[in-house]
């Protein structure tokens, strides 16, 4: 067997925190009281003063920086936050099209394209309303005139579209050569949708920034398959990165109790839901009776019981020192900041950070190299800053 990591971490005690509300693995909604003040947190291998921006979020989901400097935040009841020198303008984008906001469903992702200055398009993941209260996860861009969304294009749907308000997946990246990745859930109620490449649920997905199937992706030739898949046995994919130093795309996934995951994924490969897992489903029954099996991949490391993984980022800054190379992972059941202890791909120790901070939904990296991280719950956008 592969010498998997399996974690249970330990929390911090954060100055100023509260005592939360522990909830369900399922995206439930939890009343917690906000933190609105400036302190200073001990980790592992850094002091960092925890800056907090903004209190008011109500289901932020992603965010993104333009290159004159401002920063996009959704909320995932259909709007974008306009953010400007850590401030928030007071406006938001105009003219965006209908979001299905039903259950898990809404305006989720964002990412300005790798080359925005010269382009322009912005591009957001949604789940997008279809006849007799279907609904699928969609992938769209646009561009601005002042704060108006023109130009809008919609580039491509996870098909069939389904009736479940559940897993829609719908992170966004790029890699070096431009092409989009975006992750799609197995829609919940059909497990096995993850396993079957003739529909785009349970799936990570490849596009040209225009929408157009590469003619290399892994499944082009195969008779039925959906030709966007890059990868397939996903669950519930909310988090995505990409490593463009090291040229290699990370995922974090949902698990049912137990079992999320944190995934190196390559071309074609299956990462086993639900036929292997380590989690168990939400009646204590389990899901499968078996944790690996030839041909499907195990994760970097697993999470029992679940964190809830959600966005996730690299450290590539270098002032941040002793977290360079390491990934940082917002856990929403668990309200913390999952720290990841790297060594290129392998996976080291844990840390948490920040316990009690709320459901963490993202974390990311700015273009100037701070990091930032969103929160529902106690509606929040901290900025982390280096101390020693």
């Amino acid at each position: 067997m592969k010498n998997i990591k399996r974690y249970l971490p330990i929390a911090l005690f954060v100055a100023g925190a509260s005592t939360w509300i522990s909830c369900s693995p399922k995206e439930t909604e939890v009343a917690v009281e906000p933190i609105d003040e400036t302190y200073a947190v001990q980790t592992e291998k850094m002091l960092i003063k925890v800056d907090t921006l903004y209190t008011e979020f109500d289901n932020p989901w992603g965010m993104t920086w333009l290159s004159d400097g401002r920063m996009l935040v959704t909320e995932k009841k259909g709007e974008i936050l306009i953010f400007k020198d850590d401030k928030f303008t007071g406006e938001k984008i105009q003219g965006l099209p209908e979001f299905w906001t039903q259950g898990q469903s809404g305006l989720l992702d964002i990412s300005a394209h790798p080359k925005f200055d010269e382009n322009g398009w912005i591009y957001i993941s949604y789940g997008k309303q279809m006849p007799d209260s279907t609904s699928s996860t969609t992938i769209m861009r646009f561009k601005l005139e002042g704060n108006n969304a023109v130009s809008q294009e919609e580039l491509i749907q996870s098909l069939p579209a389904w009736k479940s308000n559940a897993h829609y997946g719908s992170r966004i990246v790029f890699d070096n050569d431009g092409y989009l990745y975006y992750s799609s859930g197995e829609r919940a109620d059909t497990p096995t949708n993850a396993q079957d490449l003739t529909n785009s649920h349970g799936k990570i997905h490849r596009i040209h920034d225009d929408g157009r199937i590469p003619t290399d992706n892994p499944f082009v030739d195969t008779e039925g398959a959906v030709a966007s898949i890059w990868t397939y046995g996903n669950r519930n994919p909310q988090g995505l990165y990409f490593d463009k130093e090291n040229n290699k795309l990370y995922e974090t996934e949902h698990g049912p109790q137990g079992g999320d995951e944190l995934n190196l994924l390559e071309k074609g490969k299956n990462y086993g839901w639900p036929v292997i897992t380590w989690g168990i489903d939400y009646d204590d029954t389990p899901v499968s009776d078996i944790q690996e099996k030839e041909g499907m991949e195990q994760p970097l490391t697993y999470y029992v019981p679940s964190i809830a993984t959600a966005g996730m980022t690299m450290v590539t800054s270098d002032r941040y020192p002793a977290w360079k190379g390491d990934i940082l992972i917002g856990a929403l059941v668990k309200m913390h900041i999952n720290h990841v202890d790297m060594d290129g791909s392998n996976v080291l120790s844990q840390e948490v950070m920040l316990q009690d901070i709320g459901r963490v939904r993202q974390v990311s990296q700015s273009p100037d190299g701070y990091i930032y991280a969103i929160t529902q719950g106690t509606g929040l956008m901290v900025k982390l800053i280096p101390i020693r």
